[in-house]
């Protein structure tokens, strides 16, 4: 089991930067591949980026690549979600996630969000024109 809490959320202007964090309970965090996903209202939620258990690989939503960057920290127990260049469509509630199984994927599993069984409460975002 493990229990996420996100911080970092706030205003920024367009083409700011924010970092986001999701610090984890427990001692198995490196057992666990990451993910973080946003929901604006009205919308799904939708992927914006995975991360491996060691960090190695990462994958990006098409509409952030570039722009974020995401990277953990096994022996903090983090995983965080540089912004930059953000945009008013970045605007949303951003969630950051567990991926229960722990065998092989394909990179495509880091998107699907019915993969993850562990979520945290969410940071707001809000990028303003």
């Amino acid at each position: 089991q493990v229990q996420l809490v996100e911080s970092g959320g706030g205003l920024v202007q367009a083409g700011g930067s924010l970092r986001l964090s999701c610090a984890a309970s427990g001692r198995t965090f490196s057992s666990y591949r990451m993910g973080w996903f946003r929901q604006a209202p009205g919308e799904e939620r939708e992927f914006v980026a995975g991360i491996s258990f060691s960090g190695a690989s990462t994958y990006y939503a098409d509409s952030v690549k570039g722009r974020f960057t995401i990277s953990r920290d096994n022996a903090k127990n983090t995983v965080d979600l540089q912004m930059n260049n953000v945009k008013p469509e970045d605007t949303a509630v951003y969630y950051c996630a567990a991926m229960i199984f722990r065998g092989y994927v394909t990179s495509g599993a880091y998107a699907d969000p019915s993969g993850y069984g562990h979520w945290g409460q969410g940071t707001q975002v809000t990028v303003s024109s």
